[in-house]
């Protein structure tokens, strides 16, 4: 009690700040605080401004389909693209103007079709010249022939009467000699009408080269020129002049082409049994087989190329399509289906507010994602059965500053 009391009377009122004269308080000090705490607080809303939309630099993997049963027997995977064995990119075989162009992109072809033509006026005209020189030198020997059987027939009339004593020796043998002459310019026009028409067919065969035409049956993946654009089977005149009209490719031969590492080339064998899936479409598994081993090596990639066909062609199946191939030891005629799903890294689940959630990255923000996922794989990889698809890509380890909406920078490419 006596504690107490002490207490109390050592508490005593400072009277050394006393307030300005006339009992008003000290507006200038009240002042100053005042602008040292807005300052303070604009200082702080920048800086929360700043930062709140400044991204968050993070991880990111990319979900993707899980392996089917049937890739249990792979002794092997790699990747590779699609490719086409025929292909050609059509151009004219003279130089000309473009007139009509009667290809797109897209569009099947037979062989023979007509892609293209070429302005031809100039080559019409030489075609017809031809034509007519060629005219003239088989009327040229139609007119030696008739006066070679008219020679004829007066060497015939004066040898007969030679032999009668009409007229002399000389004279029959100087119509034979016409008739022989003749005989010589008949050969001579007949060389010459020839050659003739061989003009016309240079003449024909420039003027069909007018007309671009399919070399097989394929598909335009490609159009190169339009109309009044030149064309050239070289390059000449720059940029000015196209090359090509379009490319077509043989549906029919496309194959792939996959990099194995020379440290596993031993474990791929010709006519091996493969499955393809298409990075495009992962749910599909294509049938396929080893078709060769390149006996070359690429010193930069150490790595080894592979051709392997497609059992099945299908239309989806374009060149240049990224695949990845499992080379399998048998091929087992029932494969179990693979699990509906996507796998992701263990580390894209994280908890928040008791569900299990992913996030993932779009139009560079993370969007939050519940997710149903089964156990850990491998200690590594999960199987997310609701809530993700193939393709999207995740954030590993989202740290907790992450949330709906928040924008984000990859550093580090998803695989």
């Amino acid at each position: 009690m006596n504690s107490n009391t002490e207490l109390l009377k050592q508490l005593k009122i400072d009277k050394s700040h006393k307030e300005a004269p006339g009992g008003r308080p000290p507006w200038g000090r009240i002042a100053a605080i005042g602008g040292i705490v807005l300052v303070l607080l604009a200082a702080g809303v920048g800086a929360w401004a700043f930062l709140g939309k400044r991204p968050i630099e993070v991880q990111a993997a990319t979900a993707v389909a899980p392996a089917s049963a049937g890739d249990a027997g792979a002794v092997l995977q790699a990747t590779g693209y699609v490719t086409a064995r025929r292909q050609a990119t059509v151009s004219a075989q003279i130089t000309g103007a473009l007139t009509e162009v009667l290809i797109e992109e897209g569009d099947r072809v037979a062989k023979g079709q007509v892609l293209a033509r070429l302005d031809d006026n100039a080559l019409r005209a030489g075609l017809a010249s031809a034509q007519a020189s060629a005219a003239a030198a088989h009327a040229n020997v139609t007119q030696n022939e008739a006066q070679l059987e008219q020679a004829l027939r007066d060497a015939t009339r004066q040898e007969a009467l030679v032999g009668r004593g009409l007229v002399s020796k000389q004279i029959a043998e100087q119509t034979r000699t016409q008739a022989n002459t003749y005989r010589a310019q008949v050969n001579t026009s007949r060389r010459q009408a020839q050659a003739a028409d061989s003009q016309v067919g240079v003449a024909q065969v420039n003027l069909d080269y007018t007309v671009v035409r399919a070399p097989f049956d394929g598909v335009i993946t490609d159009k190169a020129a339009q109309v009044g654009e030149i064309v050239s089977p070289l390059s000449a005149g720059g940029g000015f002049t196209r090359t090509g009209v379009g490319t077509i490719v043989d549906m029919d031969s496309l194959e792939i082409d996959v990099d194995v590492n020379e440290a596993y080339i031993g474990r791929v064998q010709p006519a091996m049994a493969a499955e393809a899936v298409l990075d495009a479409y992962p749910d599909w598994h294509i049938p396929a087989h080893v078709i060769a081993i390149v006996p070359a090596a690429d010193r930069g990639k150490a790595t080894v190329k592979v051709r392997v066909a497609l059992e099945q062609k299908d239309a989806r199946i374009v060149p240049d399509m990224g695949v990845r191939v499992s080379f399998l030891e048998h091929r087992t005629e029932a494969r179990a289906a693979a699990p509906k799903g996507v796998m992701v890294p263990s580390s894209a689940i994280v908890q928040r507010e008791g569900h299990e959630v992913a996030f993932v990255v779009a139009d560079e923000k993370a969007h939050r994602r519940e997710v149903t996922a089964a156990k850990p794989v491998n200690n590594d990889m999960r199987l997310v059965t609701a809530g993700l698809a193939a393709g999207d890509t995740v954030i590993t380890t989202p740290p907790d500053s992450v949330g709906d909406g928040t924008p984000v920078h990859i550093t580090q490419p998803a695989p």
